[in-house]
């Protein structure tokens, strides 16, 4: 299982409505596993709720379009958080902290 959440530190407030992508890598080639919009509390839990094998992957924010559809200024458009998932654990969660010009990411429990 995988869960994500946003923050815009910039408002200090949740991040609703910005839309993330789940893909997984094989090689050059990624394929989506499930697409997802933040909630009111900046939440998506999970995104991705299936079994996930050992392999890499990549979490999509359409950051660009969260602060264009608030008349905010951005250097993002799209931030991609790619991880790498080992066989063991079976829930992962990955914040994403949000502003204008800058981000930042963690793996969360």
């Amino acid at each position: 299982m995988i869960s994500t959440h946003v923050l815009d530190t910039s408002r200090g407030e949740p991040a609703r409505g910005v839309t993330v992508q789940l893909f997984r890598i094989d090689g050059d080639a990624r394929k989506l596993l499930a697409t997802g919009e933040t909630d009111a509390d900046g939440r998506i839990a999970p995104i991705f709720a299936g079994e996930l094998e050992a392999a890499t992957y990549v979490l999509l924010f359409s950051a660009g379009a969260y602060f264009r559809g608030g008349g905010v200024a951005t250097f993002f458009d799209e931030i991609p958080v790619r991880f790498v998932i080992e066989r063991g654990l079976s829930k992962y969660h990955i914040p994403l902290l949000l502003a204008p010009f800058g981000y930042s990411t963690y793996r969360g429990s």
